[in-house]
């Protein structure tokens, strides 16, 4: 959903900027909406050969987890940019076959998408520049394998999972998502 003209800032945030506006019920009367507002986030499948490379990652904020490689978007950036710009400052990593695959809107009062792309034969080309509060150490894996880490408890990236969950269930499209990946 996104939030309507009419809407109002009410507070500015490092992250989060909260609007409300006025919203006609039903039966006439109206009552205040309130929604949230965030910068859009990427996340990369990023392949070499027939590996996925994955984030192992520890932040001050969290215990060590399992991720795709992204981040957020900044303004006037397109999303295949975020992608690229993210990608090389976590992994030193370039790639020249970029594709979307998906966009997300996972929550439904959070004006806010995760877009999803694949890169595919990654190449390192220098030595990555991390944030302050982030150290990864990339992972290199299967299909097979990145099929379980998604899975797993360590993981984080919800939308994937629930994809993941939903391809296991037919096998034919779990291979056309392999096959996607990997073209």
């Amino acid at each position: 959903m996104k939030i309507p003209e009419q809407a109002k800032r009410v507070f500015s945030g490092v992250i989060f900027d909260v609007y409300q506006w006025k919203q006609e019920m039903f039966d006439g009367t109206k009552a205040t909406f309130e929604m949230l507002k965030r910068s859009n986030t990427i996340q990369i499948i990023a392949t070499q050969g027939d590996k996925i490379l994955l984030s192992h990652e520890s932040q001050p904020t969290k215990k060590d987890f399992i991720s795709l490689f992204g981040g957020r978007q900044e303004e006037n950036e397109t999303e295949l940019k975020t992608a690229k710009r993210e990608f090389l400052e976590e992994t030193g990593m370039v790639s020249d076959n970029w594709e979307l695959l998906k966009v997300y809107e996972p929550v439904h009062k959070i004006e806010w998408s995760i877009h999803l792309f694949v890169a595919r034969n990654c190449k390192k080309v220098k030595e990555p520049e991390l944030d302050s509060g982030e150290k990864i150490e990339i992972m290199k894996v299967d299909f097979d394998e990145f099929i379980d880490v998604a899975l797993s408890e360590k993981f984080w990236g919800r939308e994937i999972v629930e994809d993941v969950l939903r391809l296991k269930l037919e096998p034919e499209k779990l291979q056309e998502f392999r096959k996607k990946i990997f073209s």
